[in-house]
């Protein structure tokens, strides 16, 4: 990585910092401008914002199951609110002189910082699988929550002297705090960005870092200074190099909104496609990259496994977790060298097990940007087989989670038909002789029997993959999309 990459994000929050030191200590005259109107529409439009940005998100992440995603509506939900009680309390605006625009200001904060570090946490820690199976509660239980907070801080302004967390030590206590957390959210976005490249990991970078001055400031400033005001500016930077980002990220084309559609359309082709979210786009395509001979592979597994799991009577929800996982169920062959991916003759013992290290390369690589446990799951265990022979962790019988059994039936079934750099592809008739004369060995018989009995049925399922997707140029379109 360039260092020249890390100037950006480290002059934003640098300089505004110089600018309030440079003021605060007296080199430049800090001139007082007591406007509490002024205060209260700032921090208005940057609850508007910050409410904006929280829903926007939040829709996202129902959408495409990403938990990460809700995290980072709620950081935001909590800064909204908490904000505009913040303004809302302005001294000489609606109340006079209290320590609740200072308490509402820190907690705002804190809360944002907090939800923010959680977004950053891997899919399989605990905390995030805890949340993950309330995911659908977690926003009207916190907005509900914030809401009783700022009513009765409004009726009773008084009770904020119960806690003063705007005065010492407690302040300096939720600014380390802050700067802990969003140096953390800071560092594991920025080490994804490095690697992704993704508009919003990038703008989370810089909306953390000036929340972070913005804190040190809102804690060493003096009321209605102009060094205090720059803050104010820097939160309403941070709103607005979100939305940037949120639009780079998820506006090219609706993608979101087909990516929901297109589960329920009768169109395979259309099903999959629309169902590419930019991250898995980037993910999808450089897998494809980096295996010339099995080009549209992770496509066609995908339809495949769809159409299956359709078979097995999975619900919508599922059927969303087999797309995701199986778009990027090979994305660890991207740590692969060429020259074993594409070797056509047999591998060396060697050569094997590095191969047979993709799905743990994959697991670790999507755990980091955000994917859940069940798309986790296909991606690391559908090389693994039903009499505990496979890899990488031998797991038995129903051990192994049911959608990675699901797609371990598409992806071989797959690898069979489709040409290799070591031999010509099989027939459909072979290829299914292959896949029942392993069942209850390598595949879960209830899958095999699933996959037969909807192949005698509809010929198309197997056929309409097979014959679209396999040149070079129909995969870039799919890609492009």
């Amino acid at each position: 990585m360039k260092r020249h990459s890390y100037l950006g994000p480290l002059a934003a929050v640098i300089i505004p910092y110089l600018v309030f030191e440079v003021l605060y200590s007296g080199v430049l005259k800090d001139t007082m401008y007591m406007f509490p109107n002024g205060h209260f529409y700032i921090v208005s439009v940057v609850s508007i914002l910050a409410s904006m940005i929280s829903i926007a998100i939040g829709v996202v992440g129902v959408r495409i199951r990403n938990i990460k995603v809700s995290f980072l509506s709620l950081s935001f939900l909590s800064l909204a609110i908490l904000f505009s009680i913040h303004g809302l309390s302005t001294p000489h605006f609606l109340l006079g002189s209290t320590r609740l625009p200072g308490i509402s200001a820190q907690l705002s904060m804190l809360l944002a910082a907090s939800w923010m570090s959680l977004s950053a946490l891997p899919s399989d820690n605990r905390v995030i699988e805890f949340f993950s199976k309330h995911q659908r509660y977690l926003h009207s239980v916190w907005t509900v929550m914030l809401c009783i907070f700022g009513t009765v801080g409004m009726m009773y302004p008084n009770l904020a002297n119960l806690i003063p967390l705007n005065v010492k030590p407690l302040n300096i206590l939720i600014t380390a705090v802050v700067f802990l957390l969003n140096g953390f959210t800071i560092y594991r976005y920025y080490y994804s960005y490095r690697y992704s490249r993704f508009p919003l990991q990038i703008a989370i970078v810089y909306s953390s870092g000036w929340i972070t001055v913005s804190q040190i400031i809102m804690v060493r400033g003096v009321l209605w200074a102009s060094s205090w005001w720059i803050y104010h500016f820097l939160l309403l930077a941070s709103m607005i190099v979100m939305i940037i980002g949120l639009y780079k990220q998820y506006s090219v084309k609706g993608t979101l909104v087909n990516s929901v559609r297109s589960l329920f359309t009768n169109d395979p082709f259309e099903r999959v496609t629309h169902s590419i979210i930019p991250s898995v786009k980037a993910l999808v395509t450089a897998t494809e990259k980096k295996d010339t001979y099995t080009a549209g592979h992770t496509l066609r597994v995908t339809m495949y496994a769809l159409k299956l799991a359709e078979e097995l009577h999975l619900k919508p929800e599922q059927l969303r977790i087999i797309v995701q996982g199986g778009l990027v169920h090979d994305v660890g062959k991207i740590r692969v060298p060429d020259t074993i991916l594409n070797k056509p003759g047999k591998l060396t013992a060697e050569e094997r097990v590095r191969i047979e290290r993709h799905p743990i390369d994959g697991y670790d690589m999507c755990r980091d940007l955000g994917f859940m446990k069940d798309e986790l799951e296909i991606i690391r265990f559908h090389h693994e087989k039903w009499d505990g022979t496979g890899y990488p962790d031998q797991l038995k019988g129903q051990k192994i989670p049911y959608f990675a059994r699901i797609v371990a039936v598409a992806d071989v079934y797959d690898a069979l038909t489709s040409e290799r750099a070591y031999r010509k592809p099989w027939p459909h008739q072979k290829a299914m002789e292959y896949i029942k004369e392993n069942s209850g060995t390598h595949f879960d018989p209830q899958c095999v029997m699933a996959w037969e009995r909807l192949c005698e049925r509809n010929p198309l399922v197997y056929e309409y993959p097979s014959q679209f997707i396999k040149d070079p140029e129909t995969i870039h379109k799919l890609t492009a999309l």
